[in-house]
């Protein structure tokens, strides 16, 4: 009889152990918000590189314009949309929108 209560209480733990264990891979902290969470971990280093690389690029740009003279003045003169006497500078105005139907 001792040992049939003892394998029963056996038995009723690893039901149990096992309804746990699907509780807690099913339930709200489980398997799908650790899939989330991987998901938005891919996301996050994805916009990682992509600003690191558009970082890595205006240190270049800066790199450039600390050495050239002329890199300085085009876009100096690009900002503050300046001319030298003499020049002329084309004004086109913007393409239509596809959203606005034509008339």
């Amino acid at each position: 009889m001792k040992s049939s209560v003892i394998r029963l209480a056996y038995g009723a733990a690893l039901v149990m152990a096992m309804v746990y264990a699907v509780y807690t891979i099913r339930g709200p902290h489980g398997i799908s918000a650790w899939m989330e969470k991987r998901r938005e971990i891919r996301e996050i280093e994805e916009g990682n590189t992509g600003l690191a690389r558009e970082n890595q690029l205006k240190r270049e740009y800066i790199e450039r314009l600390r050495q050239s003279q002329s890199e300085q003045e085009m876009e100096i003169r690009k900002q503050l949309k300046l001319l030298r006497p003499g020049e002329t500078t084309f004004i086109l105005p913007d393409s239509p929108k596809a959203d606005t139907p034509p008339k």
